[in-house]
């Protein structure tokens, strides 16, 4: 308690419930392939700026343009690194947001189910897409992109949510009473 966030990695742990004994049992940063838009920003920043000496009387309008080219790059690669997805003994939740956090929280048992896409190169390089889909019409916590190894992460939900009896807490009381 009173500490201070991070400002290059989201402390995940800070939104656990301890005292009901919530435990984290993945967190999931963002597959390396997201990364690549941005670091080419960078690059195209960086490559603009050294170019500037041949712009001659406009040097310092290419200078400020790569750098500012440059520094989108980074600011979009530290936003993608502070994204974190935590799947936990009693729920899933998103942390995300560099100046403003953002928390999205979904109890197991709201999860009605999982959508996993995967294109052609998110299965070369495995990592696809979740859709939550849950009882509640207006829900933080609905899509989480470039997730590695998707399948083994939606086979942990499922295991969480087994584990935790809910699916059969909710048939039971789907199912008309014997009695």
């Amino acid at each position: 308690m009173g500490e201070r966030p991070s400002l290059f990695f989201p402390d995940v742990r800070r939104y656990l419930l301890v005292e009901e004994g919530e435990q984290i049992v993945d967190e999931v940063v963002k597959h390396p392939v997201c990364m690549i838009v941005p670091l080419f920003f960078v690059l195209v920043g960086i490559l603009t700026m050294l170019a500037a000496p041949l712009a001659h009387q406009f040097w310092l309008l290419v200078v400020i343009i790569g750098a500012v080219v440059g520094l989108i790059g980074l600011w979009k690669l530290h936003s993608r690194s502070m994204d974190r997805f935590v799947i936990t003994n009693m729920r899933v939740y998103r942390v995300n947001g560099i100046i403003n956090r953002h928390v999205a929280t979904m109890p197991l048992t709201r999860i009605l189910d999982i959508s996993v896409y995967q294109s052609l190169v998110g299965m070369a390089l495995n990592y696809g897409h979740f859709t939550f889909e849950s009882a509640a019409l207006d829900q933080g916590l609905r899509k989480i992109t470039f997730v590695g190894d998707p399948k083994r992460r939606d086979l942990t939900i499922q295991r969480v949510i087994q584990r935790a009896g809910i699916r059969a807490m909710a048939q039971a009381k789907d199912e008309p009473d014997g009695s």
